[in-house]
């Protein structure tokens, strides 16, 4: 009630102002049945009042459609709002990240990169990276074309189950021509017969049609970042800790010859200085770009991480986000004196499909989520976003780690 007797009050004022009308707005209904000759003008004023109520509704109907949850209403605007992943409603950025990329409707937790996470959990103006002159090569010399994979002839007549017929007309979703092979680019293209009735189709190679070099190159310019991790010291609540913060954005995560070999000079750094360790775990794994040598970096990480844990007793904090799977779970994702995961984080080490495909069994929905791990005792802790700090805090301070004193 006090709304609108405030936009009446506006709305009187601003006819005052534009036109002069002194007297009660209550006259405005027999403005039109007057005659002119009373006021000659009155009639062109009724007609400029009922263009300047009908321009403000449009205004108004058009503010609302900003603001809905539909995003066909909001495409041109769509650089402000975030969708969310789980309940597809609009969060707005400014807010959204205010929030710790958390959604305000459902509160789940969306991905975060790792500058986002270094403002989340360390102290302002504390954050000292290292080795970040370091940058993947290509140590086999990594190349699709030459792969021996692209190569294998398969017949249906040696390989009995394989028995299923298929038919093109009765599948709905196939489209005919649509994926193409092309001998001189040695890739698969996606091409589109008629592109009138779908414009937003196109070619586009698979992503196996650069070397490694180039994705290398090409996630360099997107992130920012020389590496799939950043390295550094910090601290958190004045208290001095060795960080290792995962980006997913690059690469998915994965971890070769550089990432293994930044995590574990960071991991004999903090045994010098006999630093608290803490590593947020966001990776698809090992990369598969070169070889066994990532695979190596799995016993090189555990081994520095034994000399710190086993030999001078310190402690070592894993944070688990999604998703993290793969050569990081089976490695130093969980050697964690304390493991830490966010809520509703993917955790695993073979994804869903893999395990169905391999082992011919149905893998439960949520089986591979933070929460049933927890019930399983596979995480000490879930701690949402916005408490992860504090908590951090106060593990340390549980292990006689307490904050420099400041003069």
């Amino acid at each position: 009630m006090e709304r609108w007797c405030f936009n009446f009050m506006v709305f009187k004022k601003e006819l005052r102002r534009r036109y002069g009308i002194n007297k009660s707005t209550n006259n405005l209904r027999s403005i039109e049945k007057n005659s002119e000759s009373e006021d000659p003008n009155r009639k062109d004023r009724a007609k400029n009042i009922d263009s300047w109520v009908r321009t403000h509704s449009e205004n108004r109907n058009l503010t609302l459609s900003e603001n809905s949850d539909d995003p066909c209403t909001t495409k041109n605007f769509k650089h402000l709002w975030v969708m969310c992943e789980n309940c597809e409603k609009l969060n707005y950025k400014n807010l959204f990240l205010s929030r710790m990329n958390i959604c305000e409707h459902c509160g789940y937790h969306l991905k975060m990169s790792s500058f986002e996470r270094i403002k989340v959990l360390l102290d302002h103006d504390t954050w000292d990276p290292m080795y970040e002159d370091m940058t993947s090569l290509d140590p086999i010399e990594w190349d699709p074309e030459e792969c021996p994979n692209y190569d294998i002839e398969w017949d249906p007549e040696e390989c009995p189950n394989y028995d299923i017929e298929w038919d093109s007309d009765e599948d709905p979703n196939y489209e005919k021509n649509t994926i193409e092979w092309d001998s001189e680019k040695k890739l698969y293209s996606k091409k589109v017969l008629d592109f009138k009735d779908k414009p937003y189709l196109k070619e586009e190679p698979y992503l196996e049609e650069y070397s490694y070099k180039d994705r290398i190159d090409s996630y360099q310019r997107e992130t920012g970042l020389t590496e799939a991790v950043q390295t550094g010291v910090g601290k958190i609540n004045a208290i001095p800790v060795a960080i290792g913060i995962m980006d997913f954005r690059f690469m998915g995560g994965s971890m070769g010859s550089v990432v293994g070999e930044k995590i574990t000079r960071l991991i004999e750094y903090a045994t010098d200085k006999f630093l608290p360790l803490i590593i947020v775990c966001a990776s698809g794994g090992a990369r598969m770009q070169e070889g066994s040598l990532s695979l190596m970096q799995m016993a090189k990480i555990s081994s520095a991480l034994y000399d710190y844990q086993s030999n001078k007793k310190l402690l070592y904090i894993s944070i688990l986000t999604s998703p993290t799977t793969g050569g990081v779970t089976a490695s130093f994702g969980m050697l964690g004196d304390i493991i830490i995961a966010e809520p509703n984080s993917y955790i695993a080490f073979a994804g869903k499909r893999v395990i169905e495909q391999t082992l011919n069994i149905i893998v439960p929905e949520g089986s591979q989520e933070a929460e049933h791990l927890f019930e399983k005792g596979l995480l000490d802790l879930i701690v949402p976003r916005n408490l992860l700090k504090n908590v951090l805090s106060e593990l340390l301070k549980l292990h006689a780690f307490f904050p420099l004193s400041i003069k």
